[in-house]
């Protein structure tokens, strides 16, 4: 029997992507007959205090589950300053690199989760401390999306990250990545990179796929994940309100460094039709999804946001609502290739609306859409399927 080690900043019970990739990866390892420990943090992800409520532990066999070692942080994480979270970084790295000396256990595979870099730079310390195989899940591109959101342009310390970056690709024995548009960037690093790389995307567990139209009678829109700096907020602003003049309501379900921006300008422009739902269970979110009937994405008009696929992309195609987005690359792609939503070529929000207005009240095109959604979710984003290839590259040679 195999045994890895995954080494990863976010895990249950924290909310989003990352947590949730890393908790299915864990449990569907093991039940693939994998001996499976995990290095992670505390959960602090969007922030520490969420967790002090008891219902996000919501896993009896994960609290209780002494494969899990957790390291405490003392760094706040979400500060506004890009300086502050790389130094919140280095601690969580400096803390998994004292774990991991210390740690005696034989692992045959090393399993690490990147972004932030410094995480993925403990898999390298940590595959020539065990003598194994290193696994590099890439997650984002790092430092590109640094770039990218445009706060940080140190052309050395850019510079060094770039150097690290190329360093883990080279020692790493495979690069597993979640969105297929990651691979060009990567194998433009270098050519050699190319028959390491696998894609294993996000996705949805069989049991969270849902099998019907919402029935609400008020049409609604909702926003679900993260309102952060990658995330383009200004046009979710106008979004919410265009949806205002046209009686048309606008869920927040959101966290995020522009989240309490995005919430004085509502309570600043009177913008009732708008409603905040504070941060919640993955259960419970795809609940509230589910009973929308549009789901909205929106990021940053820059190169590198062109080669991801967010989570919440899945998780509305896993409730099977229609998806209006101001995206490019990737993202488009699966959106108007599989016929699950509209995209704006120019990030206009008057196609946005003339999308809403196409999708409202024609429950035929809201069935098609939910019938497609769900098939392609079945066919490439279900987590039982995808973890056999996983399991494939941990058992290889």
């Amino acid at each position: 029997m195999r045994k890895v080690l995954i080494i990863s900043q976010n895990f249950y019970p924290e909310i989003g992507s990352a947590g949730n990739r890393i908790k299915n990866i864990y449990l569907l390892l093991k039940e693939n007959n994998i001996e499976v420990d995990i290095l992670t943090t505390d959960p602090t992800y969007p922030n520490r205090n969420l967790y002090k409520d008891g219902s996000f532990w919501d896993d009896y066999d994960l609290n209780e589950d002494t494969n899990i070692h957790r390291v405490k942080i003392k760094n706040k994480r979400y500060s506004r300053s890009i300086m502050n979270r790389l130094i919140y970084y280095l601690e969580i790295a400096i803390k998994f690199v004292y774990v991991i000396l210390r740690k005696r256990e034989k692992y045959d595979v090393v399993f690490v989760t990147s972004p932030p870099i410094f995480v993925a730079m403990v898999g390298l310390i940590a595959k020539f401390r065990y003598k194994a195989k290193l696994i590099l899940d890439i997650r984002d591109l790092w430092p590109e999306s640094l770039k990218g959101v445009g706060v940080f342009n140190f052309s050395i310390i850019i510079k060094l990250f770039r150097l690290i970056e190329m360093l883990l690709y080279k020692k790493a024995n495979h690069i597993i990545v979640n969105s297929k548009g990651f691979i060009d960037y990567i194998t433009s690093r270098s050519a050699m990179f190319k028959e390491k790389i696998t894609y294993i995307p996000n996705g949805a567990r069989n049991s969270e796929i849902s099998n019907s139209i919402s029935h609400q009678q008020e049409f609604k829109v909702i926003y679900a994940g993260n309102l952060g700096l990658a995330q383009d907020d200004a046009i979710i602003k106008k979004l919410a309100e265009e949806l205002y003049f046209r009686n048309i309501g606008l869920t927040i379900v959101g966290y995020g460094l522009r989240r309490e921006d995005f919430s004085e300008y509502v309570h600043k422009n009177c913008l009732n039709n708008v409603t905040f739902i504070s941060p919640t269970t993955r259960e419970k979110c795809l609940k509230i999804i589910s009973e929308h009937q549009v789901g909205v994405v929106t990021l940053v008009d820059k190169d590198v946001f062109r080669t991801v696929l967010p989570g919440k992309i899945i998780d509305y195609m896993t409730c099977g609502i229609p998806i209006i987005g101001s995206v490019s690359g990737f993202s488009k792609d699966i959106i108007k290739n599989q016929q699950v939503g509209f995209v704006s070529d120019n990030h206009d929000i008057n196609d946005l609306i003339s999308f809403i207005e196409k999708i409202k009240g024609n429950k035929k095109l809201q069935k098609e859409i939910n019938n497609n959604a769900r098939r392609y979710v079945k066919n490439n984003f279900l987590w039982e399927k995808n973890i056999e290839v996983l399991v494939d590259v941990i058992n290889s040679p």
